[in-house]
């Protein structure tokens, strides 16, 4: 749910196929997806009543996720909520600009399916079972 790699390495640790490290990817990152499209602005708000006393309305963060949002949209939200974001990450930001929930649901959801194919087939292909071998097949 929190980070979406984990599902596809976890996946391949656990020996399992490649349509079942897709399922779970799946399922864990729209399981997050619905848990923060109900209750994210509740949680975000709790999240800076609790951790920030001074919050800034126009902060370098605040100014990034408005030009993603103004030059992606939800498209380009839901594309890169895997790699960039996290689901939890990516469904705040279209919570936070008010993006209704049926679209929210429908491009994690396509969003999820298409990364958990990329990244379950790298996994169970190469057997990867591990982050520090996933880094190094790609990044050594």
């Amino acid at each position: 749910m929190f980070k979406f790699i984990f599902g596809c390495v976890g996946g391949a640790v656990r020996g399992f196929s490649y349509l079942e490290t897709l399922i779970v990817t799946v399922l864990g990152m729209m399981a997050s997806v619905i848990i923060f499209t109900f209750f994210g602005l509740a949680i975000r708000r709790w999240f800076f009543v609790v951790f920030r006393k001074k919050r800034k309305v126009f902060s370098k963060r605040s100014r990034k996720m408005v030009i993603i949002w103004r030059k992606y949209g939800i498209i380009g939200v839901a594309f890169m909520t895997p790699l960039f974001f996290s689901p939890i990450g990516g469904t705040l930001i279209a919570v936070s600009f008010g993006e209704r929930k049926e679209r929210i649901f429908f491009h994690m959801l396509w969003s999820s399916i298409l990364w958990a194919a990329i990244f379950a087939y790298i996994t169970t292909h190469f057997h990867i079972g591990s982050m520090d071998e996933l880094k190094a097949y790609f990044f050594n």
